[in-house]
């Protein structure tokens, strides 16, 4: 059983750690305001970027001198997965949903008998899946948005690969990151980059219902052109979402610690207030028994 003395320690030492966790939720909480509305911001661009490349696409798709990016190299055998991670923990299952569900798809890539490579986007991802995945790893990212994501350190992460791309290193590319939702809930969300994935409804609108455009220049000049931008924007929403998703995170998980603490700061004030009774009592009952004998 614990002396007074231990039970003292604990207590300040618990209630030294409440201190840390409270002002760590305050902290992320007044990043999650930034990192929330530069998120929400980014949506409707990056949707409606997205929405006008598919009507462009739609028209192009399966036509002669259409962009790689679009039309793919023809094959899927190499898959680039690019998770996107913190670079510090204490945000609760935030990192650990991500490289889970990266496990997953390169389980599943694999036992179909393709090749994967890793990517990872953040500290926390590549050190999580370095152990079982460590072979098909490249260098990937560390230290973005340590003030604010930023649209060129999404555009550096696209340059590269976009690279990778044009230099035949892979064949189709998958981000995967955390969708901001609440600061209690994030989805983990896989996106298509490359190719560029072409909507269904594009294909089935009979052609009398699309409105008729004429672009200058063509609509292949255009497309090789705004891919690659699409890509950057793209990325910079993903790594905007993970930000927000990272933060919400941190803030649960710290006012979660906060009231563990609480919790267990009131148990250990019950506890040594029962030792120190029984202590007294112990006492009392030695000094009247010898009171008694004399």
């Amino acid at each position: 059983m614990p002396s007074l003395k231990d039970l003292r320690l604990r207590i300040t030492s618990v209630k030294s750690t409440r201190k840390i966790t409270s002002a760590m939720k305050m902290v992320a909480a007044s990043k999650l305001r930034r990192a929330q509305t530069a998120a929400e911001a980014a949506r409707p661009f990056a949707e409606r970027m997205e929405r006008m490349l598919g009507t462009l696409a739609g028209a192009m798709a399966g036509q002669a001198g259409a962009p790689a990016m679009l039309t793919g190299t023809g094959s899927d055998q190499v898959h680039l997965i690019v998770p996107v991670t913190a670079d510090r923990g204490l945000c609760g299952g935030f990192n650990s949903s991500i490289t889970r569900a990266t496990r997953l798809l390169a389980a599943d890539l694999l036992k179909q008998g393709k090749k994967v490579v890793i990517m990872p986007v953040g500290r926390k991802g590549r050190e999580a899946l370095r152990r079982d995945y460590g072979h098909l790893m490249i260098e990937g990212f560390d230290n973005l948005g340590r003030k604010g994501i930023t649209f060129p350190e999404a555009d550096q992460v696209a340059t590269r690969i976009t690279q990778m791309y044009a230099n035949g290193e892979f064949d189709v590319c998958t981000v995967v990151y955390n969708r901001f939702v609440s600061a209690i809930s994030q989805n983990v969300t896989r996106q298509q980059l490359i190719p560029f994935p072409v909507p269904a409804q594009s294909e089935t609108v009979d052609a009398s219902a699309r409105a008729v455009y004429e672009f200058e220049p063509g609509e292949a000049e255009i497309l090789a052109e705004i891919l690659p931008r699409n890509l950057a924007i793209q990325l910079f929403r993903s790594m905007l979402e993970s930000q927000a998703s990272e933060q919400g995170a941190r803030m649960t998980a710290m006012d979660n610690a906060t009231r563990n603490a609480g919790d267990m700061i009131n148990a250990l004030a019950i506890k040594y207030n029962r030792s120190r009774q029984a202590q007294i009592t112990k006492e009392l009952i030695e000094i009247i028994s010898g009171a008694e004998a004399l």
